[in-house]
């Protein structure tokens, strides 16, 4: 498999959605190994050499876009790619598709943690930070999702890129609500990195520009602890909406898929099916809470498609099983 590192400018497409107008940046199409949050998170790693760097370890979900993502990363670098689990499913394991299928064949190794080693106090996260601390200096640790200031480099050209947009557009112009958010961006979350970096680069460059984003690994818990392990200053986290429903990360639900096909008829747009049903569910509730169903009465608003297509090729097939009725 040939794998590029080129990262070109997203476009913007705007649709017509549920009565509101919507402009997705479709960071989908920055490139196909490094879609979305994960191209901008790992842009630093793309444009940096590190001669000394022979192996790569991360851990994280074993359906997740970053999997793929850095396995892409090591196979471009030279590196080893090892990548640490809580278990790989039995339906999973000798699967050539999907994130991890797809990272299998860039030459990842995907290693499941004795659950004997894990506690409720010292989770897969926990344990890894303290297995980090035992690397040689020629391995290169990554924590779950990106999550690390390195990320900040990438997100803030994504930030620029939509604040540009919004001025070159005179979107500010046509906002009748407010005048210290004149535009809004939302993005669902898993470790909230990205979310972070957009509304720090927009509040120190006086971008009067409102990010959205809403808890899809955890809680809102969770999400403040990990935007206060990377800036401390609340003034610059983004503002998380709330969800009508608790949903449970990775678990098929069948309003989920039925939200996916909406999208997908009414926008000609193929959105991922793990975090974007629930970004999309939480984003509609929002705007038809806070402001008129009216094409031309809200507030600009943006959403980012992250990319993670690649996790659909499982996605899909799992949700065929459980609902055939949907098919």
């Amino acid at each position: 498999m040939k794998v590029s590192a080129a990262l070109s400018k997203s476009p913007v497409e705007k649709v017509s959605l549920d009565n509101h107008s919507i402009y997705i940046k479709r960071d989908d199409l920055l490139n196909p190994h490094f879609s979305g949050n994960k191209a901008r998170k790992f842009a630093y790693y793309l444009e940096h050499n590190s001669t000394n760097i022979t192996k790569l370890v991360s851990y994280g979900s074993i359906q997740a876009n970053s999997l793929y993502s850095l396995a892409a990363l090591a196979h471009l670098k030279g590196w080893q790619l090892n990548y640490y689990v809580n278990r790989i499913p039995d339906w999973l394991k000798g699967s050539t598709l999907g994130n991890y299928g797809q990272a299998l064949a860039l030459g990842a190794k995907i290693i499941e943690v004795d659950s004997s080693l894990l506690t409720d106090s010292n989770n897969l996260d926990g344990y890894m930070h303290q297995y980090a601390k035992t690397l040689p200096e020629t391995s290169l640790f990554i924590p779950e999702g990106g999550r690390s200031y390195h990320a900040r480099i990438g997100v803030y050209t994504l930030a620029k890129e939509i604040a540009d947009y919004c001025n070159t557009h005179k979107l500010f112009e046509e906002n009748t609500f407010s005048k210290t958010n004149q535009a809004q961006v939302m993005l669902p979350s898993g470790t909230g990195t990205t979310a972070l970096f957009l509304q720090t680069w927009f509040k120190e460059n006086n971008q009067p520009i409102k990010v959205l984003t809403c808890a899809c690994v955890g809680d809102n818990v969770y999400l403040k602890k990990q935007f206060n392990q990377l800036n401390p200053d609340q003034t610059q986290w983004p503002t998380i909406i709330p969800s009508r429903k608790k949903f449970h990360f990775g678990q098929l639900n069948k309003n989920h898929y039925l939200l996916w096909q909406h999208l997908l008829k009414e926008t000609g747009i193929e959105f991922e099916l793990l975090y974007d049903p629930i970004g999309w569910h939480c984003l509609l509730n929002y705007l038809s809470n806070n402001y008129i169903s009216n094409n031309n009465s809200t507030i600009p608003t943006f959403y980012i498609h992250q990319g993670g297509l690649v996790g659909n090729q499982t996605m899909i097939p799992r949700y065929q099983r459980k609902y055939p009725e949907l098919f």
